[in-house]
């Protein structure tokens, strides 16, 4: 997660923002997480909605992604946690794997901290991303 920068909307910046400040006041809050997140999102690019670039994961982008190792396809939507299911594979901004896939792009390989050790992930495709479908309230 730390060491590249992502491209985010106002939109999406503000709703993460206060999520974070939100989360801050809960006993558990997992604080190095929130941290990292919003200085993600602080160092993050602006951009308008318009010109999001098309294979940049984006809140409420679909994404396939595969195990390097494994060659486990999976296939998830990244979302609030309000809207979190994982059995509708609508996965967290706040889970560790949602925060590590914000920002990245079409092709990008992802190093994922596990218990086990680093587990890396391609990003196979973003099967939709609400910018480029011009869904910009989502």
């Amino acid at each position: 997660m730390v060491g590249r920068t992502i491209h985010i909307t106002r939109y999406d910046m503000d709703r993460l923002l206060e999520l974070i400040e939100g989360l801050r006041s809960t006993p558990k809050a997992a604080k190095l997480n929130l941290d990292l997140l919003e200085k993600e999102l602080n160092d993050g690019i602006l951009v308008d909605p318009k010109n999001v670039p098309e294979d940049v994961i984006t809140m409420n982008s679909k994404v396939e992604i595969t195990d390097t190792e494994t060659g486990e396809k999976m296939t998830y939507i990244l979302v609030f946690p309000s809207e979190a299911n994982i059995s509708k594979n609508k996965l967290s901004i706040l889970a560790p794997l949602g925060m590590a896939l914000l920002g990245y792009h079409k092709g990008d390989i992802i190093e994922w901290a596990v218990p086990s050790g680093i587990r890396k992930l391609k990003v196979e495709d973003i099967i939709y991303q609400p910018e480029a479908a011009g869904d910009y309230h989502l």
